[in-house]
């Protein structure tokens, strides 16, 4: 196991398996195509074409950006430089920027909705609740949040991730139900969910609607 920052970790993990982990096209994307289209589809029967999206995670822009774009005005964050330059060149009609989603800032209500699939993950449990109430001050009231977490709580490291040397990466999953509790303590009301699994657990993903301020309100039980 490393002893080095989970954040520099995943940011130099990321960096050395981008293309291991993703393809450049949608077409190579395989069985992940699918599952991603499906649910860019179900966010986009509640989004008037043109809306502001906001993707924390972006990768290289592929398969979820690209798709976005296709009707939205995207924006997508990504502290892989690596995958930063290959998202600008794939999906040349979406803006990305090479930022710690945990650090970067916006203006209340910039966004009708933020997509975060399969990168909360990657953060360090004790930030992921100030990044979920910071998103639901970047979701407009009405608007949508699309997050996958972990199914269990459970943190860990990988060596040599998806083959490639070097390519080390670190995950905090806080849990099933502690994303349903932050995600209703900031001002979010589930509309849909969808387990997906993956060795011994899996995912739930959520699409979230965005229904009141989250000011003065926390959650009920961290579970950190």
């Amino acid at each position: 196991m490393s002893d080095r920052p989970p954040k520099e970790i995943v940011k130099s993990g990321y960096d050395l398996v981008s293309t291991a982990y993703r393809a450049d096209s949608l077409e190579k994307q395989g069985e992940d195509y699918q599952k991603y289209a499906s649910w860019v589809a179900r966010l986009n029967k509640n989004l008037e074409r043109g809306s502001k999206i906001l993707e924390l995670g972006c990768g290289c822009g592929v398969p979820v950006s690209k798709l976005v774009s296709e009707s939205h005005s995207v924006s997508g964050i990504d502290f892989s430089s690596v995958q930063i330059q290959r998202a600008r060149k794939l999906v040349p009609r979406a803006t990305f920027l090479c930022e710690d989603m945990c650090d970067v800032r916006f203006d209340s209500g910039m966004f009708d909705a933020v997509v975060c699939l399969y990168a909360i993950i990657h953060v360090p449990l004790w930030e992921q609740p100030g990044l979920i109430e910071r998103i639901s001050h970047w979701v407009k009231p009405g608007g949508y949040f699309l997050l996958s977490g972990g199914q269990d709580s459970w943190t860990g490291q990988e060596k040599n991730w998806l083959g490639v040397d070097g390519g080390d990466m670190y995950w905090s999953h806080g849990g099933r139900d502690t994303y349903l509790n932050w995600l209703e303590s900031y001002g979010f009301e589930i509309k849909w969910e969808e387990f997906v699994p993956e060795g011994n657990s899996g995912h739930p993903v959520f699409l979230a609607l965005k229904v009141e301020t989250s000011k003065d309100r926390g959650p009920r039980n961290p579970a950190i």
